[in-house]
């Protein structure tokens, strides 16, 4: 039995067989489509690292391909190491090492990819049926990998970016995201000639001498998903702070090494 633990006029979280799970309301309009992003669901749900405890990782995906209806052996999950790459998957059977988002026009592949904190956007054309999967960190925020995603659907599908959709999943928002003057050097020097408004980066507190700053990577990746031709209607972000919820959401931010993992798939049928 599905229950609704949670819904607003872009995202609803349910319920189901002890399983917690995200949908965008915007891709529940298309029944070719299954997709969620996990929630901790009391400690069923963990998608760490294999090497960390693949026991933990293959139960995880056995539960949630169980309430959406997948099989566990088409899921492709690349292994990720904050970089602007991004593959077109066309087997399940595909291993991707050192890449960080992947598209595809095919059917019965389930894209995946995990995060703590991290920003994972579930992309979807219904024009070209393409679905795409991106984790993107601040180090991807940084080397836009949601552009170079977008830029790989059309050159490998023929898309047009005015037909996308782009739902952003749970991650960290400005209100936790604080780095020191590197991190921001690197954000300030990257996006100097984007138009952001104010507010993106400020002074936040100063901590053991050492001066604060928090970014708003949220409205950073908005803007580059316009600039490389999305509607601001397609862009749908759920609004959510996985450290704001670290109760429910893995947190790298808030349980460092212990930390789990979220994931985010996508699918078409």
């Amino acid at each position: 039995m599905k229950k609704i633990l949670l819904e607003d006029e872009k995202v609803i979280i349910y319920k189901q067989d002890n399983i917690d799970y995200l949908q965008f309301k915007r891709l529940l309009e298309y029944p070719n489509l299954i997709h969620a992003y996990t929630l901790k669901s009391k400690g069923e749900l963990n998608f760490v690292p294999e090497y960390q405890d693949s026991e933990m990782l293959e139960k995880s995906k056995q539960k949630i391909c169980k309430v959406l209806g997948l099989q566990t052996q088409n899921i492709v999950k690349p292994h990720q190491t904050h970089t602007n790459i991004v593959k077109k998957v066309t087997e399940p059977i595909e291993k991707f090492n050192d890449v960080d988002g992947m598209i595809t026009g095919k059917t019965k592949i389930a894209l995946c990819t995990t995060s703590a904190d991290c920003t994972t956007f579930l992309i979807y054309d219904p024009v070209k049926h393409v679905i795409g999967n991106i984790h993107s960190g601040w180090r991807g925020t940084v080397q836009k990998i949601g552009q170079n995603a977008i830029k790989e659907m059309i050159e490998a599908y023929g898309s047009k970016p005015k037909d996308i959709i782009c739902c952003i999943c749970p991650h960290i928002r400005k209100c936790h995201f604080e780095v020191e003057t590197d991190v921001m050097e690197l954000f300030k020097k990257e996006f100097r000639n984007l138009s952001l408004g104010e507010g993106i980066i400020e002074k936040g507190q100063i901590i053991d001498g050492k001066q604060k700053y928090d970014i708003d990577t949220t409205k950073i990746n908005i803007e580059l998903l316009k600039q490389a031709g999305l509607k601001q209607e397609n862009i749908i972000d759920s609004g959510i702070c996985t450290v704001c919820n670290e109760s429910q959401f893995h947190s790298y931010r808030a349980h460092k090494q212990q930390s789990g993992r979220n994931a985010g798939i996508i699918c078409r049928y």
